[in-house]
């Protein structure tokens, strides 16, 4: 095989659409560009929600709410996926990382209230709903703030 007997696979290139070559090709004089104006001139781009100097729409409507630069997520578990465990087991984050339930450990375990909870475990976390901490006691378990 030799460099001038190399050519791409069947499809990969599309051959580029000249413009500006007559009448005839149906993209002739102004090349597709239409009469004058900011888009017709060479080199002109138009920044996304630029209106032509006017006040943008995005700049009109009021500031809402509050984005936090520095937010604080944690790993997410809630109780009905800690039903597959046993009763008395003690599941902390390392627990539920190494059965592949957390992937990443973040800030720490959270465990919500989605679902009910069967067994009577011991959950260590860094945080817990409110309705989680009762459902846990109320399956007869133990909710413990790590």
């Amino acid at each position: 095989m030799k460099l001038h007997e190399l050519s791409p696979a069947a499809g990969s290139v599309k051959k580029s659409w000249r413009v500006g070559r007559g009448i005839g090709s149906g993209n002739g004089k102004t090349s597709g560009r239409g009469h004058k104006g900011q888009k017709a001139r060479s080199g002109a781009s138009i920044r996304r929600g630029f209106e032509g100097g006017q006040l943008p729409l995005y700049r009109k409507h009021p500031k809402k709410g509050f984005t936090s630069f520095a937010p604080v997520e944690y790993a997410i578990v809630n109780l009905n996926t800690l039903n597959k465990y046993e009763d008395g087991s003690v599941i902390d984050l390392e627990s539920l990382m190494a059965d592949g339930v957390v992937r990443k450990p973040l800030a720490g375990l959270k465990v919500l209230a989605n679902g009910e909870l069967k067994k009577q475990l011991t959950v260590k976390a860094t945080k817990f709903s409110a309705a989680a901490k009762e459902k846990i006691e109320a399956a007869g378990g133990k909710a413990e703030e790590v």
